[in-house]
């Protein structure tokens, strides 16, 4: 989906590649309507040269609002690969963090009403380093994520897990 084949090592595949859920654009989108109603109420309602500073103000939380929100959802990935869990996110300044799997101790998620409701939640990866936790918000189907996860850490945990024994 979001992330770049050449941001893999050779042998290395992809398990698990999303972005924040849909959730994450509600707000943008209430503000949104809210600006456009302000400005199409001071284009019926007041003086010309009024309306023109209010749609540039408009204008102005356009920008900031509702298209900043997009671009910083539209450009964050988060990756599982067989070895690592890879996280990008930045429209100017890229940012990234790889962890590998086997440094990851833990892997939880939590969620409540409204991100049940929604088929998101939040995935809480823990590892022994002195940053203790790493919390994706909103990733969508969280409980199936986390279930591919740990299916992958007992693979590495356990290299015999799944054979039988001969």
């Amino acid at each position: 989906m979001a992330i770049s084949h050449k941001l893999l090592n050779e042998g290395e595949t992809v398990v698990v590649d999303t972005r924040t859920h849909v959730k994450a654009l509600i707000l943008p989108l209430l503000v949104l309507v809210v600006l456009l109603a302000v400005g199409t109420f001071a284009q019926t309602q007041w003086d010309q040269t009024l309306a023109y500073v209010v749609w540039a103000v408009v204008a102005v939380g356009i920008v900031w609002f509702v298209l900043r929100p997009v671009l910083i959802w539209a450009t964050a990935s988060y990756t599982f690969t067989d070895r690592r869990l890879i996280t990008r996110s930045g429209v100017l300044v890229r940012r990234g963090h790889d962890m590998p799997l086997a440094r990851i101790s833990d892997i939880a998620y939590e969620f409540g009403v409204i991100d049940r409701m929604l088929g998101c939640g939040t995935l809480i990866i823990s590892d022994a380093s002195e940053h203790g936790q790493i919390r994706l918000h909103d990733i969508p189907q969280v409980e199936q994520t986390q279930r591919k996860v740990n299916a992958m850490l007992q693979g590495i945990n356990n290299p015999s897990a799944g054979h039988d024994g001969t």
